[in-house]
């Protein structure tokens, strides 16, 4: 029992240093970001997509107005312009 949790909280530590890494890079150079990366980010901070249709993911946020994050891949890269959004809407969130 004892390892499992010593191997849960490993894993954990290393999902949220993965996470800060990709942050950190989506923050330097937006252009440069991987569509999976960008995926795995909305993913810790939004929960799972409520849409997964075709090019698009759709998440929720917790506030009222515009209440979702939309992503979508374009050649295997996210959208500058929706990395931004996602890095304003954890600001937002955190903000909270």
């Amino acid at each position: 029992m004892a390892d499992r949790c010593y191997r849960i909280t490993i894993d954990i530590n290393l999902l949220m240093a993965s996470i800060q890494k990709i942050l950190a890079s989506m923050e330097n150079n937006p252009k440069g970001i991987q569509f999976s990366d960008l995926c795995k980010v909305c993913n810790h901070y939004f929960g799972e997509p409520r849409q997964t249709g075709g090019s698009h993911r759709i998440y929720r946020t917790p506030w009222q107005g515009e209440p979702y994050v939309n992503i979508q891949s374009k050649k295997g890269k996210g959208k500058p312009y929706q990395v931004k959004q996602v890095l304003a809407a954890i600001e937002k969130m955190e903000a909270l």
